[in-house]
């Protein structure tokens, strides 16, 4: 199968009442040994100003701006652990370059830069992760758990969290709710 790094997966409506329920991941990785990707549309109910608070990485107030952004829920994974989506700029010491439009990182130094001159364009914090062993994301596709789309810089940094399942399945040309999981029988 071809890589689907730098692509979108949306959760098909028959992946109700789990964490999973109406989510769009963003892949960052993914090759024979399995794939890694960030849940991009499940806020936590803390904005980054507060997350960079709390890691003690305060930015200088007169620098500070568009630190209102909601940190997400990547996955159900490692969810002590941050990442950084961000658009692509040099000088980062640990970015890995996702897509010719993102980035991603745990490296505190793009966390720090946030809010102030030195700060990525678009940006999306993450805790936690979704990760799927070798041939389980495969699997899933086949199982038809979820729709794949070409990722773009509106999708991923420029709609709204609460829009955005809605909004990745209309990029596909159709409403998701004529989707149905039912097979049909001749």
């Amino acid at each position: 199968m071809e890589s689907l790094q730098g692509s979108m997966l949306i959760a098909m409506p028959s992946l109700d009442d789990t964490f999973f329920e109406r989510s769009v991941i963003y892949i960052c990785k993914h090759n024979e040994k399995g794939a890694m990707g960030l849940v991009i549309n499940r806020p936590v109910g803390i904005d980054v100003q507060n997350l960079l608070e709390q890691m003690e990485l305060n930015p200088a107030p007169e620098v500070a701006f568009n630190l209102s952004s909601q940190v997400v829920m990547g996955g159900p994974v490692s969810t002590e652990r941050g990442y950084v989506l961000h658009s692509p700029q040099t000088g980062w010491s640990n970015s890995f370059q996702v897509s010719d439009f993102c980035m991603l990182t745990s490296s505190r130094d793009v966390l720090a830069s946030l809010g102030s001159d030195n700060s990525p364009q678009d940006y999306i914090v993450a805790l936690g992760y979704a990760g799927w062993r070798k041939d389980q994301l495969e699997q899933e596709l086949t199982d038809n758990t979820w729709l794949t789309i070409k990722a773009t810089p509106e999708l991923l940094y420029h709609i709204d969290h609460d829009d955005l399942w809605q909004q990745a399945t209309k990029a596909l040309g159709f409403d998701i709710w004529q989707l149905t999981t039912q097979a049909g029988h001749a």
